[in-house]
């Protein structure tokens, strides 16, 4: 299509989802000062299209209704179009998917809103199918009827418009006035009975199909079972992990996790793969490890990031955001991709590949059958018939059984079936990819390297940490963080969520590598963060103060695919309260969290992630100072002794008198006293600074931390 057409004005843009769109027919604007005054001097209706690259509802109203000539022609001539990404611009996504929700019950993407030209919102949907259907309007319909009210009543729209933007408005100044509450530990038992309510037992889970991998109901329930000893609370959680990563959910042959499994059994997904989801499942997988040593935590981590390393890792260290559902199948002609060609298979396939041994094991171990396993009601536009999608059926022994081999000779043939599946699968047409850095991923991506470094100790987990670290304040920080960058910086500053998300993975990356020059950043970033976003009645805006173009400055109040900044932003103030020693910090977190709490009264299930941080608010400061040259040849026993315990409340400095520690003594006077001993290793296991007495063996070190 490209080569037939002229380009619009996106082929101007950095972001994939913009370019996808810049050779339709349909005369798109990004958004901007030139679409609003083009709107104003001509006095016609905007048109508002939000997705992203990787969505599949996207794709297909694309196909449907922006390729279509004559559609393309009634929004040319009656409406200025403007095309959004909403991963380069979750602000604006906020503030017109607030509209959509609260006008029709319901969201997703594509978002489509029709706005007057003062940007007012008064009609708004998701998807629209291109012609009548149900008794329905199809979007040509839509759009022909809308221009004729416009042209003959357009005070009607405009009335609308204003009353739509001042109820908004009125309901989000309700929510600023709402004082801090004092912070109710029986929210983290609400929420913990609620998680309970909705918990599948048979599959994991917490809510009927679709399921989502909402990964901070994981964190929450790890520390809920670890400070009550609820064992109930931590069966769920790793009763779940473990169905996640046994399921079709997980690609059982090149690692990470789809988006979500549109089955209660994690068995057929919705095929894309988004960089947020391999970080915080990562980082949730890691910490169940620290409490249950199971090695299919620990294969899914370092499968995980053995494919974010590979495919989403950029050249100079950042990581991109995605790769897409849909791909073109590999059969011969193909013209039309299909939801995931590239991960699914034809028993025929198998056969074709593997030998006589290989693929009756494997057949038996990935539950693949001769006319598919997909459910049809899993497969709505019939895109999988014939299909399978891989997920664990059987395990090892039981295979071994059914195919009259050892549990050995299953495994080496499992081995070999996969490899040579996995390069017969690098063959076909491979998913688009979204090539973006986004920086708010990125940050929780070095938070999972983090993390995974301190447990396993590989090295490649630190230095790609490291790598990405460097690449945003290299690239994406020219003195104020910049939301994204493809092939050079946007021109979109970061928002509350990209601080938050890069200070707690600088926060994690001081604790892998020690090196006080993230805990500078860190600091500094906050203290941008704070006067930015902050909010005087506690918390941040989602938004700068700055920001020309939007009609609210909004708070998430919701931990969803992503957690909220507040969310993240109080566990950070948390711990820089228990680094530097500032009570400032801890009453800012504080602050946050009461900030919040009609929803936590209500619903608190709804900010799991904002219980962490609660939970870490109101506990006892915890640090452990490790007194130690770095190249103490001891000193690594002693980390992995700290670091293989869950220990979510503490955190973990190093003393080595050299120049980190230096910096670190001028704003915590107890290292002072804490020098590397010529003896090896000395830990200091301490409450607000207040220490036992030092430990230098390790046997000691193990009984005085106890087990998880």
């Amino acid at each position: 299509m490209s080569g037939q057409r002229n380009p619009n004005r996106l082929v101007h843009e950095k972001s994939p989802y913009l370019l996808q769109h810049a050779y339709n027919p349909v005369d798109w604007y990004p958004w901007g000062e030139e679409a609003f005054a083009k709107a104003r001097a001509e006095n016609k209706l905007i048109f508002l299209s939000i997705g992203y690259s990787t969505c599949h509802w996207c794709h297909v109203m694309e196909r449907e209704s922006f390729e279509n000539e004559a559609i393309a022609e009634i929004l040319n001539r009656h409406f200025v179009s403007i095309k959004v990404d909403r991963e380069e611009r979750p602000d604006v996504d906020r503030v017109y998917m607030l509209f959509v929700q609260s006008t029709t019950g319901s969201g997703g993407w594509p978002l489509s809103a029709f706005l007057t030209p003062d940007l007012e919102p008064f009609l708004g949907g998701t998807y629209y199918p291109p012609e009548d259907r149900y008794g329905r309007p199809g979007f040509g319909t839509l759009l022909k009827r809308l221009a004729e009210i416009w042209a003959d009543q357009s005070g009607r729209i405009l009335e609308q418009g204003e009353n739509v933007t001042r109820s908004i408005r009125n309901y989000l100044e309700e929510v600023k006035v709402r004082e801090t509450v004092p912070l109710n530990p029986e929210w983290r038992d609400h929420a913990y009975r609620q998680f309970a309510a909705g918990f599948d037992s048979e599959e994991g889970g917490f809510s009927p199909a679709p399921k989502f991998p909402r990964a901070s109901v994981f964190s929450f329930l790890l520390r809920y079972a670890h400070r009550t000893q609820a064992g109930t609370a931590l069966d769920m959680a790793l009763f779940t992990l473990r169905k996640m990563a046994l399921g079709g959910i997980y690609d059982q042959l090149g690692g990470g996790f789809h988006r979500y499994s549109v089955d209660s059994r994690w068995h057929v997904p919705h095929f894309e793969k988004m960089l947020y989801d391999q970080a915080q499942l990562v980082a949730v997988y890691t910490e169940a490890y620290q409490l249950r040593a199971d090695p299919l935590f620990e294969k899914t981590i370092r499968e995980t990031l053995d494919y974010v390393l590979t495919v989403l890792r950029s050249p100079e260290g950042g990581f991109y955001s995605a790769e897409d559902a849909d791909s073109l199948p590999a059969t011969p002609g193909a013209a039309e991709k299909r939801e995931g060609a590239f991960y699914v298979w034809t028993r025929e396939e198998v056969d074709q590949r593997l030998t006589p041994a290989e693929s009756p094991v494997f057949c038996r171990t990935f539950g693949v059958e001769g006319g598919g396993n997909v459910d049809p009601a899993s497969d709505p536009h019939d895109e999988l018939r014939n299909q399978n999608v891989l997920f664990v059926q059987n395990d090892r022994e039981l295979v071994a059984k059914l195919t009259n081999h050892t549990p050995e000779e299953v495994a080496a043939l499992l081995e070999s079936a996969r490899e040579k599946l996995r390069r017969a699968r690098d063959q076909r047409p491979r998913p688009h990819k979204d090539d973006k850095v986004v920086t708010a991923w990125n940050g929780l991506m070095i938070t999972a390297l983090a993390k995974a470094h301190q447990v396993f100790g590989d090295p490649r987990y630190l230095a790609a940490a490291q790598q990405a670290a460097r690449f945003i304040r290299a690239r994406l920080f020219p003195g104020r963080l910049v939301r994204s960058f493809r092939g050079e910086p946007s021109r979109v500053h970061g928002f509350a969520e990209d601080y938050a998300a890069l200070i707690q993975g600088l926060l994690d990356l001081y604790e892998s590598d020690f090196d006080s020059g993230w805990l500078r950043w860190a600091g500094e970033l906050q203290v941008q963060m704070n006067a930015l976003f902050a909010d005087p009645k506690g918390g941040y805006f989602n938004t700068a103060q700055d920001s020309p173009d939007i009609l609210f400055r909004m708070k998430d109040d919701h931990d969803g695919a992503e957690p909220a900044a507040n969310s993240v932003a109080a566990l950070n103030l948390v711990r820089l309260a228990r680094i530097f020693g500032q009570k400032e910090f801890q009453h800012s977190a504080s602050r946050i969290v009461g900030s919040f709490g009609p929803t936590l009264e209500r619903m608190p299930s709804a900010l799991p992630w904002l219980l962490v941080a609660m939970d870490a608010a109101i506990a006892e400061p915890t640090q452990i100072v490790v007194a130690a040259a770095r190249n103490d040849p001891q000193l690594p026993a002693f980390l992995h002794e700290i670091r293989q315990r869950f220990i979510p409340n503490g955190i973990v400095l190093l003393a080595d008198g050299g120049e980190s520690q230096a910096w670190l003594e001028q704003h915590v006077e107890a290292l002072c006293a804490m020098r590397p001993a010529a003896s090896g290793p000395v830990v200091y296991l301490c409450q607000n600074f207040t220490c036992e007495l030092p430990i230098n063996d390790l046997d000691q070190l193990r009984g005085r931390l106890g087990g998880n």
